[in-house]
């Protein structure tokens, strides 16, 4: 029973299978009963809208989910501003997954969802969310100390998690991109993908920056990530992607955000907390 001081625990549901939502929702009614489910997603994309509205204390994901993996949505969902919850992934039985989950310390659960389990998560989850708090209490170079091994952490996960996406996403791997067709006004150019910058998504269209000038193609940039050579071009933000040999600097600001400074062009890209670990010790 939770005291009148500790307000009871919130939780999100995230699978695309309605019956298997309600099967972790009546697990989770029986294993933790003081847990509140205050909604359940139908894919990534709703996972991610509703982590950012609701800011729920816990979430708990299915891996494979149309649209956005929920390996895609948690690293959206951690780039969050303020983001504090903890995420537990459901699978089903994937030997790699699952090694992976343990060597980077994430917590998982298999489906079926079975109740011993959800019980091991749940002393976990509330270990973890205590620890935190008692963070509050403490003098500042601890707190500093505190904040510096989260942050760690948070650079392990997100390590982990590109590696099951990496293994997750297919074994043929997709042939790499050598020229891009994109419109500048009426006109379609061929562009070398060498010749490329940045690549910058902006609503409907990707944008593609070259030392001369910009075009726009309609393709999202989860789609153009498989096709460039990962040694070259690296995801820096969900919604951009630069190449590495056009990076002049990496710059921090008090609140230890990243952007990035280019040779060839004025502009700074933004680098998200999800993908801050690349830019470490460089």
């Amino acid at each position: 029973m939770t005291s009148s001081s500790s307000p009871a625990l919130r939780a999100l549901i995230a699978d695309d299978e309605r019956l298997l939502r309600e099967q972790l929702q009546s697990r989770l009614k029986q294993v933790w009963p003081e847990l509140e489910i205050i909604g359940m997603a139908r894919d990534g994309l709703e996972a991610v809208r509703m982590a950012d509205e609701l800011r729920p204390d816990v979430m708990f994901l299915d891996i494979r989910m149309p649209g956005q993996t929920g390996i895609e949505a948690a690293s959206d969902i951690m780039s969050l501003d303020g983001w504090k919850g903890e995420l537990v992934f459901v699978t089903a039985y994937d030997e790699y997954a699952v090694s992976a989950f343990e060597r980077g310390a994430i917590d998982y659960l298999l489906k079926p969802v079975e109740a011993e389990r959800l019980q091991t998560t749940r002393a976990r989850i509330e270990a973890r969310l205590k620890g935190h708090g008692a963070g509050n209490a403490v003098d500042s170079t601890a707190a500093a100390s505190t904040e510096a091994a989260a942050q760690a952490a948070t650079d392990t996960m997100m390590q982990t998690l590109l590696s099951v996406q990496r293994q997750l996403s297919g074994a043929p791997t997709t042939p790499k991109m050598r020229w891009v067709q994109a419109s500048t006004g009426s006109t379609t150019r061929m562009i070398a993908v060498e010749d490329i910058l940045f690549f910058r998504s902006d609503e409907k269209y990707t944008r593609v920056q070259t030392a001369e000038q910009e075009a726009l193609i309609r393709v999202p940039i989860k789609d153009l990530l498989p096709q460039l050579d990962e040694q070259i071009f690296w995801q820096i933000h969900r919604s951009t992607i630069v190449n590495v040999g056009e990076i002049s600097a990496v710059h921090r600001d008090d609140t230890g955000r990243q952007r990035v400074a280019m040779k060839r062009h004025p502009e700074t890209l933004e680098v998200s907390r999800s993908f801050a670990h690349l830019f470490r010790n460089q």
